[in-house]
């Protein structure tokens, strides 16, 4: 055998292994599932009593930052109940024949899940209402004065749908989510570090106990980049052959870039350039944008989120502004306006 077909074997390899990998990850019970107590509870409430009536649990909406575990929910609820599960995205659903597709190949007491549900056209939400609400489907065949309206029954499914930007989904389409509208919120350390610890389990990864503290505080308090930074963490002490522990976690993410908060790269580049080029702000974030050869809403959806939170962004009417810990942090020296302020 050639040396190029060897190659490809193996990348087929490891990747069917990664894909199984991630999957594998995903808590198959609700015990498995760490964190979230007020959401896990109204689930099991909705379902058990769905279940007892014999009926399709009502449409549920899951929204929040990406990585917290809103298709982790859905495939748990798929395998808890039973019930199969057709996954789509907003993005793929082009036209009104693509809905339709799928809808009418479900089978009675089906999931349809529907990933980034603000990204879907505007013309098949409007199909989807009276699916959601009365179970048919309405589509109009033909144009023009010779145009007529085909109305299909569906069979009884529940549509999971999740989003990061729920203010983009319209009223009428948030209101027919008749299960409940679930915001998901960030993990305590302590919640991050149990999720390590199986995860951990499930790699095949020993630690000493204290890789998963130091995982855990620079985690952003997000599962998936916490299992992230696991695997790059093993992946290092596989290398180098080390005991996956404290010290090996801060070379490996020090090779990343991510410092002892889970600032990465970019977060500090940004405020950095307002540091030193706004001198602290206000500043536009079209100007801040600019100033970063970086697109606004990369600024606004991935790096202010946790910068906010963190407390060293602030946003003003005129702009967004730093924060005495962001130079401190940083090991500036406090601008003049702002020493004056904590005067």
């Amino acid at each position: 055998m050639s040396s190029k077909k060897i190659t490809e074997k193996k990348k087929e390899k490891t990747e069917g292994e990664e894909k199984f990998v991630g999957e594998e990850l995903r808590p198959s019970k609700w015990d498995d599932y760490i964190g979230q107590k007020a959401i896990k509870e109204n689930l099991r409430i909705l379902l058990q009593a769905a279940e007892e009536r014999g009926v399709p649990p009502e449409h549920i909406l899951f929204y929040g930052p990406p990585g917290l575990g809103k298709t982790t929910l859905a495939h748990l609820i798929s395998k808890t109940t039973g019930r199969a599960m057709k996954i789509t995205s907003g993005p793929a659903l082009e036209k009104v024949g693509d809905l339709a597709s799928i809808l009418t190949n479900l089978t009675p007491g089906d999931i349809l899940f529907i990933d980034e549900i603000h990204r879907l056209n505007k013309t098949i939400e409007e199909v989807l209402y009276p699916a959601m609400e009365s179970g048919s489907l309405d589509i109009i065949i033909g144009k023009g004065p010779s145009a007529r309206t085909i109305q299909l029954e569906l069979p009884p499914f529940t549509l999971l749908a999740a989003t990061t930007r729920v203010a983009m989904i319209s009223s009428p389409l948030r209101s027919r989510f008749s299960g409940g509208v679930f915001r998901l919120e960030f993990y305590t350390d302590e919640e991050i570090e149990k999720i390590i610890k199986r995860s951990a389990k499930i790699l095949g990864v020993e630690t000493d106990g204290t890789a998963e503290k130091e995982i855990s505080k620079r985690s952003r308090f997000t599962p998936r980049t916490a299992n992230y930074f696991l695997k790059r963490a093993r992946d290092y002490a596989q290398v180098h052959k080390k005991t996956l522990d404290k010290e090996t976690v801060e070379e490996s993410l020090k090779l990343l870039g991510i410092d002892d908060i889970g600032l990465s790269p970019s977060d500090r580049k940004l405020l950095e350039t307002m540091a030193h080029k706004f001198n602290g702000g206000p500043v536009g974030l079209g100007t801040l944008a600019a100033a970063l050869s970086e697109e606004e809403a990369t600024i606004e959806e991935f790096n202010e989120p946790y910068l906010i939170q963190m407390g060293m962004i602030e946003r003003t009417p005129r702009g967004r502004t730093l924060s005495e810990t962001a130079y401190h942090h940083l090991g500036l020296k406090l601008p003049k306006n702002l020493q004056r302020k904590l005067l």
